[in-house]
């Protein structure tokens, strides 16, 4: 039954410790700014994305199906992900060096982005202060297979281990390049228009609002943690004190969020998730 289903991972995973941070928002938006580097997959992005009309949805769009995947039941995350590939199937792409046609779902591409996304959650959250072992690390990663499965790849050519990870990052560095595709969509991602203002055009500087300069900050942490590789490509210097500085940014911000009740952080996925946990716990407690 679904009510007894506790879905891909549960509450022994090391994905459910991992996604109960809050602080993944700014691993999500570390991760568009690592993806926005692979000139195929930028272009798969821009050339089938509302992502500069509809930053917002899209965005809601993300979580919901990241959600999905970790705290719904096993029907949802299929169902969730058969959903993804259906319309991943149907989108095409040009390359921006060759104008050859290509499917956004190829392999490489699904690839890229989960790696991309997955180590930009578990580092963030490791960086901010939660406590992982690197045992965990690694189950962590290959806890994710399940998830790198539902958007069809085969679960064997994902990286399963933190070195696994490191090497891969390794293999792809020499198809990565900073484009213009990539410098607009950083900037994009560092300012972005507030909901309901994408008519207008975005001006930084003193018509910055509190809201505004707080989301900057937040931005500018998510770059700040990049690898030191990914911010020389965007033309930084890749300092150990720029790593060292995000460091201390996003674990003030985790505290900030850990002051915060949680029931104005956690989504109806999540708490519907914790109350199948909770009763599969108090049944084996009965019996």
């Amino acid at each position: 039954m679904a009510s007894d289903d506790l879905g891909l991972f549960g509450p022994d995973s090391v994905t459910w410790k991992v996604h109960a941070e809050p602080i993944l928002l700014v691993g999500g938006l570390r991760s568009l700014y690592l993806q926005a580097l692979h000139p195929r997959a930028m272009a798969g992005v821009a050339q089938n994305s509302s992502y500069q009309t509809d930053p917002w949805g899209r965005l809601l769009r993300t979580a919901t199906y990241v959600a999905t995947t970790v705290y719904g039941t096993t029907a949802e995350a299929q169902a969730a992900g058969r959903r993804l590939t259906a319309l991943h199937s149907r989108l095409r792409a040009r390359d921006p060096s060759t104008g050859t046609e290509f499917r956004i779902d190829e392999p490489d591409l699904l690839r890229w982005v989960h790696v991309t996304e997955v180590e930009s959650f578990v580092d963030t959250a490791r960086r901010a202060g939660l406590t992982l072992t690197d045992d965990e690390v690694d189950g962590y990663y290959t806890e994710q297979r399940r998830a790198a499965a539902l958007v069809g790849l085969d679960p064997a050519t994902v990286p399963g281990t933190a070195a696994e990870v490191a090497a891969y990052y390794a293999e792809v560095r020499s198809d990565l390049r900073m484009t213009r595709e990539a410098a607009e969509t950083a900037l994009f991602l560092t300012a972005p228009p507030p909901p309901g203002t994408l008519s207008r055009p975005v001006r930084l500087g003193l018509s910055l609002g509190p809201t505004r300069w707080a989301y900057l900050g937040v931005a500018g942490t998510a770059f700040g943690l990049l690898p030191a590789w990914a911010r020389r490509m965007y033309g930084t210097l890749g300092l150990p004190t720029t790593a060292f500085s995000a460091e201390v940014g996003v674990r003030a911000l985790r505290l900030a969020l850990g002051a915060v009740p949680r029931r104005y952080l956690e989504g109806p996925i999540y708490q519907a998730a914790m109350a199948r946990a909770a009763a599969a716990q108090a049944a084996r407690v009965a019996a």
